[in-house]
């Protein structure tokens, strides 16, 4: 059996948590090997936490030999920590946004783009539902895949669902969005459930992304709808013979119109006794996704994650291409900025072909 896939990380925010757990959630698989932390109290809360070595400079993390480096650092230190580790000479994964503007994604670029040594972390696409229903639209069931509607998480994370679905590649693409503010109750947030949640104002984006050739996206994203249990998640793929609307799949068959759903096995349910966790999904009697992870009762995002990590491991050691390169996320936040800009100024927006294209 292989040795586990290493990685180090920089950074001792609550994204740094996500990472070393999945380590920690499937040891055979993956190995955090240490933790760079710049202050005292992080160092020491690290150690406690997690058990593993603590460092303090980019050069003893280096020194640790890991596979890949995880820079998990704020959006305004990404780009100055990526470059650096780039330049020592290792295999990077960086946090998303992998910098915070426009003209910082291609100074970034202009540093390290070449090297071919960073990917940055979009797990979306690698949760259970979003593989599942890929792999749907990539069977042909229905047709081409022309319309993208995501209700579910913001800017660069939609974006990158959107092209997902669509192969919209680096096409150029027209941006127009707008704005609404109205009442909402908001009964949990990051920090968890509000004592006696009240309707506050709370801010709708609502955008259209015209990718060419009869390709588009539509953003629907309303403040905190990660955390606001009030709120749906919705995902619509339209194509040439059809449409997928969450787990459901009307599309024009031989016999006529069909509705079939995508299913899941999840045990755990009932007087199941096997854990807790997605096993597979199905679509007309054919498996469309497996849950590489069994076993370790990961929730749907955590397997995400550990798939990621375990992606960029293979990737770091020439195995494999790697999941989502530096190229894409620098696409992705690009026209998350120009949902913003767009919705602020009330205008459309042009984003073109950029040197990372």
């Amino acid at each position: 059996m292989s040795t586990p896939l290493t990685f180090a990380v920089v950074g001792t925010g609550w994204r740094s948590d996500f990472h070393i757990r999945m380590a920690a959630a499937a040891p055979d698989r993956l190995e955090a090997v240490g933790v760079l932390a710049r202050s005292d109290e992080a160092a020491e809360r690290m150690a406690q936490r997690w058990g593993i070595p603590v460092v303090r400079t980019i050069e003893e993390i280096v020194a640790l030999k890991p596979d890949f480096v995880i820079a998990s650092v704020s959006w305004p230190s990404m780009p100055g920590v990526v470059t650096e580790l780039v330049e020592h000479g290792v295999m990077v994964l960086a946090e998303t946004p992998p910098a915070p503007t426009a003209d910082g994604l291609r100074e970034l670029w202009a540093a390290v783009g070449a090297s071919g040594r960073v990917q940055v972390a979009e797990q979306y696409m690698l949760m259970p539902g979003h593989a599942a229903r890929l792999e749907v639209v990539r069977s042909g069931a229905i047709g081409q895949a022309t319309a993208v509607e995501v209700a579910s998480t913001h800017l660069y994370h939609a974006t990158s669902i959107m092209r997902s679905y669509l192969g919209a590649g680096m096409a150029d693409a027209v941006v127009s969005a707008r704005t609404f503010t109205a009442p909402l109750v908001d009964p949990l947030t990051f920090d968890g459930w509000v004592e006696k949640p009240q309707p506050q104002p709370r801010t709708t984006t609502i955008g259209t992304i015209d990718f060419g050739d009869g390709r588009m996206g539509l953003y629907d994203f309303v403040d905190n709808q990660w955390w606001n249990p009030l709120l749906a998640r919705r995902l619509v793929v339209r194509g040439s013979l059809g449409e997928i609307v969450d787990d459901a799949v009307t599309r024009l068959s031989g016999e006529g119109v069909l509705t079939s759903p995508i299913t899941y096995r999840r045990t755990g349910i009932d007087m199941n006794l096997e854990g807790n966790e997605v096993v597979s999904a199905a679509f007309e009697g054919r498996i469309v996704y497996r849950n590489p992870w069994v076993g370790t009762r990961l929730s749907e995002d955590d397997i995400a994650v550990a798939s990621f990590l375990e992606l960029t491991g293979r990737w770091a050691r020439g195995e494999a291409d790697g999941p989502y390169s530096l190229a894409d996320a620098c696409q992705d936040h690009l026209l998350g900025l120009a949902i913003e800009e767009s919705a602020r100024n009330r205008a459309d927006v042009r984003v073109t072909k950029e040197v990372w294209a």
